[in-house]
C-alpha cells in the first residue's frame, strides 16, 4: 500500500475549534467550495438527459468533446481543437492525481511542480513512486535530475498565490520541456477568474498557438467547471492537447472505467456553450473580493500575487522569504480565529508558503459582509 502524509487539512481543526467560540459565530474562508446555485439551465440539462440507461463514452461523446473545443476556441484563444485533442474527467484532482501514474512513471523518474501548490501535484508523483521537486524555473534543475523529469506541473493561474504566467513565461517554459523530452501539463481551472490586469487581458491557455508555435505534442491542459459553474459536485473536468496522449490516456481511463456519467456530460455540454452564467458568478466573486481586499487593507495586511482565482494570499507587512517560518503562518491563523474566520495556511503549500494564510472568496456575502468588518475593526 502506498503511503501518504495525513491529509493537511486535519491539522487546521484547534484552529476551526478557536473561531467557532466566536459569540457571533464563525466566518470559514478556508477553503475554495463554491456555495451558490448551480445555473437553472445545467440542472434542468442534467434533468433531461437523467433516462440514460447505457454505459456512457469514457472520453466523452461526441457532443461534449466538441463543445470542449469550441469552448478552447471561444473563451481560451485556442482555435483549430478538434474533439480529438480532448477528454472529460472525473473532476480535475483525479487527473492530476493520476496523470503520473497513466503516463507510465515509476521509480527514478521525476515530476517538477510548482514551488508553491496545491499538494496533489506531490500526491501524484508518489502514487506512481516517481519523486516531485519545486521549482518555478527548470534551469535551476541539475542536469543528473534533469535528465529524469518526465512530466512538468505548472499552474496557472495558482492555487493559493494567484499568480499568472503570461504567454512568454508559458512559452519558454515549454521549451524547456520539450528539451528535457518531459510532457508539460498546465492546470488553468481559475482562467475565467482574472483580476486587475486580467480583467481586461484574457488569462492565457498553455495551448495558446503563440505558447506552442502551433505544435501540441507533449503538451495538455487541464480544466474544470467547479469553479466558474459552481459544478464542484458534478465532478466537471476535461482535457485537452496533444491528440496522441489525450488517445492513450483515454484508453487506460476505459480499462479502469474512469468515466464521467452520461447525464453529466450533458450538463457540461450545457455550461461550456453559455457564457452568460460565467460572468454573472464573476460578478459575485467580484463583490466579495473587493470587500475583503479593502478590509485586509484596513487592518494593515498585506495581499500578494491574487491576480486570478479565488483566494487572496495574506501575510504580515514587512513578511520576506528568508525570515518567515511556518509558525508564522499559524499566529495568523490563529489571530483570524480569535476574530471568529477560519483561513488556510500557507504552510500547507509548501516551506515558500511560510508566515503566509490563504482566504477564499467563495463564502456566502452574508458571511463575506461579516468577515470583512470583522478583519477592518479588530483583527
Amino acid at each position: 500500500m502506498v503511503k501518504l502524509p495525513v491529509y493537511p487539512w486535519e491539522e487546521l481543526t484547534p484552529y476551526r475549534q478557536r473561531a467557532e467560540q466566536h459569540p457571533d459565530g464563525v466566518c470559514d474562508l478556508s477553503i475554495g467550495s463554491p456555495v451558490d446555485p448551480v445555473p437553472d439551465f445545467i440542472q434542468q440539462a442534467l434533468v433531461q438527459a437523467s433516462n440514460w440507461p447505457g454505459y456512457p463514452v469514457a472520453g466523452g461523446d461526441d457532443h461534449l468533446r466538441r463543445a470542449i473545443a469550441e469552448w478552447y476556441a471561444r473563451r481560451r484563444n485556442v482555435p483549430e481543437l478538434g474533439p480529438e485533442h480532448t477528454a472529460a474527467t472525473v473532476g480535475s484532482k483525479e487527473l492530476v492525481a493520476w496523470l503520473p501514474l497513466m503516463l507510465g512513471l515509476g521509480p527514478g523518474d521525476v515530476v517538477v511542480r510548482p514551488r508553491i501548490s496545491y499538494p496533489t501535484y506531490d500526491i501524484g508523483a508518489r502514487l506512481a513512486g516517481a519523486v516531485s521537486i519545486p521549482t518555478d524555473d527548470l534551469a535551476t534543475v541539475d542536469a543528473e535530475t534533469a535528465a529524469r523529469v518526465k512530466l512538468v506541473w505548472l499552474n496557472s493561474p495558482a492555487n493559493p498565490t494567484g499568480d499568472v504566467l503570461d504567454r512568454d513565461q508559458l512559452s519558454r517554459t515549454v521549451d524547456h520541456a520539450r528539451q528535457l523530452g518531459a510532457v508539460i501539463a498546465n492546470d488553468e481551472c481559475y482562467a475565467e477568474l482574472g483580476w486587475d490586469h486580467w480583467e481586461d487581458h484574457r488569462v492565457p491557455s498553455i495551448l495558446d498557438p503563440v505558447v506552442t508555435q502551433g505544435d501540441l505534442r507533449g503538451v495538455l491542459s487541464v480544466y474544470s467547471l467547479s469553479k466558474q459553474s459552481n459544478m464542484a459536485g458534478y465532478r466537471a473536468a476535461f482535457i485537452a492537447g496533444d491528440p496522441t496522449l489525450i488517445a492513450e490516456l483515454i484508453n487506460i481511463r476505459k480499462h479502469a472505467g474512469m468515466v464521467v456519467p452520461g447525464p453529466l456530460q450533458a450538463a457540461m455540454v450545457a455550461a461550456l456553450n453559455d457564457d452568460e452564467h460565467v460572468a454573472v458568478q464573476k460578478a459575485r466573486y467580484r463583490t466579495r473580493r473587493g470587500q475583503l481586499m479593502s478590509a485586509l487593507r484596513q487592518a494593515g495586511l498585506e495581499v500578494h500575487g491574487s491576480e486570478a482565482g479565488l483566494y487572496l494570499w495574506v501575510c504580515q507587512p514587512g513578511r520576506t522569504a528568508d525570515s518567515a517560518t511556518s509558525q508564522d503562518s499559524w499566529d495568523l491563523v490563529r489571530r483570524f480565529a480569535d476574530a471568529g474566520i477560519v483561513t488556510g495556511p500557507g504552510v500547507f503549500y509548501s516551506e515558500a508558503g511560510n508566515g503566509y494564510v490563504r482566504l477564499s472568496i467563495t463564502a456566502p456575502d452574508d458571511v463575506v459582509a461579516v468577515a470583512a468588518h470583522r478583519i477592518s475593526v479588530g483583527l
